[in-house]
């Protein structure tokens, strides 16, 4: 169809997610002349920002859906920083600010900051010593012409959004991978997925609420919504995630008298390489879950840190692997499509993190959501962690934007697919040599960091008289004892209060140890399921 009009098109009519049309995306190749068309960056200390200074035009697109009726009363109660406010002014020629406390640069005790880096295509860590590249940051680079950020910008007080030259970079980056369909997304930078999910929930939810995700969920997400007052329901799965049917199904069935609580509105879903259990969401099963949505009006949070981490195919054991993308667009065109990049409503935020594909400790992320949820979630931001530390974003900025550009760093995502891709294959050799099969099965994961290794607990000698919770203690505890640690699979489960497991899981992850140290882990492993199982 063609493109509809900004003006007259009525958001709500649409339900088919392929329908609209989109102009061009930009592409990496765009970058550079779309920065030479805008002109040099200019933002100096606690610059005012916004992702809408760095997108594409977004004519043709439809506007997002309005959530007020969905925020909660502390985030209806927020109001904007009068300090932070105020930096809209400091741009004004000839102005000498005497309102704000941002200290002088002249008396931060760091004069410049260097680190190594890897130069691309070398990305390999010996490689990385012999050849990387020195990148550093002196104080007063901007004044100087050697750069668009500095430390005297760095090491000072930002706004919620985050630096702009950073800002830049992620909205260029989204738009490159998802191009949302919709005219008025945005991003805001973020100290992690976990903070940006407290947030989320502060914003969308009151105490006693519900929200929905798969049965078996990052803990910590259930974790950072218990004190809040906010539950979460466990949704049905298989090899895909969760399955869009039983969505449906609970939704359509809701009893608000029995249930205590009025009807689930926010879905928080992990879609590749789900923790903790691996599965991934094919494209046709990613947008049967926003078409339950759509029908529903649940807003999605979709929580993507291990979308990078999509691996080549498992071909089996000692099978020829498959070969890396032969450039960044083939790349790009293998990775499954985005909520996001399916979001006609708006009804998505998708939360980014540089965590599993840069390192945990920069506590860098991103989230990119309609421009109503991006104002609330700067509000948070503003009287909370208010921005990420400003070191960790000049080495992400120097690296990213200066040293790497967009196709440097996709390229380094390339060389992590295929890291991982062997890490999870030398896991399942291992699995496959030393795992009683008869009591052991699992499913090669497409994605992530995680292999969730189902354990047949009928088969216990003690089966009848032990619950399923007692066997997984006695297995945790036995492989304890013979050296190894795995995760309990009860310690994911979504619903804490109702859980009653029918199944046995531990999960095991391919990220943290060394190819051979994977393999005498699961060895052992398998030691304490035959001691306790008799097999």
């Amino acid at each position: 169809m063609a493109p509809p009009s900004a003006i007259s098109y009525d958001i709500e009519a649409v339900t088919d997610t392929e329908a609209i049309v989109l102009p061009n995306p930009l592409t990496v190749n765009g970058v550079a002349s779309r920065r030479a068309k805008v002109g040099k960056l200019v933002a100096g200390t606690a610059a005012y920002t916004s992702s809408d200074f760095f997108k594409s035009s977004t004519a043709g697109k439809p506007k997002a859906k309005r959530w007020d009726h969905y925020f909660s009363i502390e985030s209806k109660s927020r109001q904007p920083s009068s300090l932070k406010g105020a930096a809209r002014y400091l741009n004004t020629p000839g102005l000498i600010s005497l309102g704000g406390g941002l200290p002088l640069a002249e008396n931060f005790p760091i004069e410049e900051i260097s680190v190594k880096v890897p130069t691309p295509p070398h990305f390999k860590e010996k490689e990385a010593i012999e050849t990387g590249t020195t990148l550093s940051a002196g104080k007063y680079d901007v004044s100087e012409g050697k750069s668009v950020y500095d430390l005297s910008i760095a090491l000072n007080y930002c706004l919620g959004t985050g630096a702009a030259q950073m800002l830049r970079w992620v909205t260029e980056h989204t738009e490159i991978v998802c191009n949302p369909p919709y005219a008025d997304w945005q991003c805001s930078l973020t100290v992690g997925s976990t903070s940006a999910l407290d947030h989320a929930f502060r914003m969308l939810c009151e105490r006693g609420d519900y929200i929905l995700a798969e049965e078996y969920t990052f803990s910590s997400a259930v974790e950072t919504g218990l004190p809040l007052g906010v539950k979460f329901i466990g949704l049905k799965m298989d090899d895909q995630g969760l399955i869009p049917e039983a969505m449906d199904a609970l939704l359509s069935n809701w009893d608000v008298v029995a249930r205590g609580a009025r009807k689930p509105f926010v879905l928080y879903t992990v879609p590749s390489g789900q923790n903790p259990t691996g599965a991934t969401q094919g494209g046709a099963r990613r947008r049967a879950i926003y078409k339950v949505a759509q029908k529903h009006d649940v807003y999605i949070l979709e929580d993507e840190p291990y979308y990078f981490l999509q691996m080549q195919p498992y071909t089996g054991p000692n099978a020829p692997s498959v070969p890396p993308p032969s450039s960044n667009e083939e790349f790009l065109r293998s990775l499954v499509p985005t909520f996001l990049s399916m979001d006609i409503d708006g009804r998505v935020m998708r939360l980014d993190s540089f965590s599993k594909v840069i390192a945990p400790g920069t506590r860098v992320g991103w989230i990119t959501a309609s421009e109503q949820i991006i104002e609330r979630f700067v509000r948070a931001n503003e009287v909370s962690v208010q921005n990420p530390s400003g070191i960790s974003q000049m080495v992400l900025f120097k690296m990213l934007d200066e040293h790497w550009g967009h196709g440097g760093y996709l390229q380094w995502l390339i060389n992590l697919r295929m890291e991982y891709t062997s890490r999870r294959d030398i896991l399942l050799a291992a699995c496959e040599k030393y795992l009683p099969r008869e009591l052991v099965s699992w499913n090669p994961p497409a994605a992530g960091m995680f292999l969730w290794l189902k354990v047949d607990w009928r088969k216990h000698p003690a089966a009848k008289t032990k619950s399923i919770l007692e066997i997984e203690e006695e297995v945790f505890l036995a492989a304890v004892e013979q050296g190894v640690l795995v995760s309990r699979g009860s310690w994911f489960t979504a619903d804490r209060e109702n859980f009653v497991p029918t199944e046995l899981f531990f999960r095991a992850t391919f990220a943290a140890a060394s190819a051979d140290k994977m393999s005498e882990a699961t060895a052992r492993f398998g030691i304490a399921l035959r001691d306790i199982f008799g097999h």
